[in-house]
């Protein structure tokens, strides 16, 4: 039997949407049953306009649900305080913030607002617990720079710092590597990952980047428009089909041997065998070009990878060709499949 666990949000039968002129109601999806745990980064995915981000307000209470209940650590969202809310649960928007007079510090300071009172006066404890979200969010080395003076990637860093001040276990993120380079998208993940798994925090965020989202989430909630929320490990969800249903459309289909989203899967198959790191990359080369990557098999050609510069090509025939470059793979087997 698996352990049993307590979510610190659940949903019960939630409708999200919105409410329109005259009170009419728009229900973008109805019927959630939702769990969210510490310990893990659960990422929420779904093509514009699914309604990523409507749930994400109706889970912090910025926007009121249309229907069922959402639970916050076993206690009714609408039952919590805007201050108990704030102990509770950081939010991390996808607006660019527009605090670029202060400091990366004085914008961190304010994630203490709910423990420094009505006149806000920082004590030693809240200085401390400062520079620790600052370290935490590897952002320290920034924090006598005006915010005008960062670079999207450590403004996003910043602003994760502010919800880790509130000392909150739920962080909550609407796109938060939207703005940012490759580098900074990868450093992000990276930062929120290690939050969940060494300070035990939930994180939940919504999210484009498919592939940083299969490397680093635990859990995936997909949306869509015409169907209910599916939920599970990116693995699970991949294997039995379920998320490339989610994503692909005419002309575009989802590869689980890759993880990727391609224009047109290939059916001409080339078997890849041999050091991993060299075959991963023939096989990228092979997908481009229009082959798909497969198990070796006697009556197909394949590519034997013994390393960068030792690739050797078996045709069905018997034949051997060699190769020191994946360029030259790539020409040989176009030149034999004319």
């Amino acid at each position: 039997m698996f352990e049993t666990r307590q979510a610190v949000i659940e949903t019960k039968e939630l409708g999200i949407g919105y409410t329109l002129k005259g009170g009419k109601q728009k229900l973008v999806h109805g019927g959630l049953n939702l769990r969210l745990y510490a310990g893990e980064v659960t990422c929420l995915l779904g093509l514009n306009g699914a309604g990523k981000s409507t749930l994400l307000r109706t889970l912090c209470g910025f926007q009121k649900a249309l229907a069922g209940e959402i639970y916050l650590q076993g206690k009714r969202l609408d039952l919590f305080s805007s201050l108990d809310f704030s102990l509770a649960v950081g939010v991390v928007l996808t607006e660019k913030t527009n605090a670029g007079g202060i400091t990366a510090y004085e914008l961190v300071s304010f994630g203490r607002h709910p423990y420094t009172g009505f006149f806000g006066r920082l004590r030693e404890e809240d200085h401390r617990v400062i520079q620790e979200a600052l370290e935490s969010a590897g952002i320290a080395h920034k924090a006598h720079n005006r915010v005008a003076e960062l670079s999207d990637g450590e403004k996003q860093k910043v602003m994760i710092a502010k919800a880790l001040a509130q000392q909150c276990p739920i962080i909550l993120l609407d796109e938060p590597t939207a703005f940012l380079d490759v580098t900074s998208r990868i450093e992000t993940m990276v930062l929120l990952r290690k939050l969940a798994v060494e300070q035990n925090k939930a994180i939940l965020l919504s999210t484009h980047d498919m592939d940083m989202a299969i490397q680093m989430g635990d859990c995936f909630w997909l949306l869509d428009k015409e169907r209910s929320v599916k939920c599970g490990i990116p693995e699970d969800l991949i294997l039995n089909g379920t998320f490339g249903s989610f994503f692909e459309k005419d002309g575009i289909l989802f590869d689980p041997t890759t993880g990727k989203l391609n224009v047109e899967v290939p059916t001409d198959c080339i078997g890849v065998e041999g050091d991993f790191i060299t075959s991963y990359w023939v096989g990228n080369a092979l997908l481009r070009n229009g082959y798909r990557p497969a198990d070796v098999h006697k009556d197909r050609i394949h590519v034997v990878c013994n390393s960068p510069a030792d690739l050797r090509i078996n045709y069905p025939s018997g034949q051997e060709e060699t190769a020191k470059t994946v360029f030259e793979v790539i020409q040989l087997i176009k030149t034999k499949d004319k």
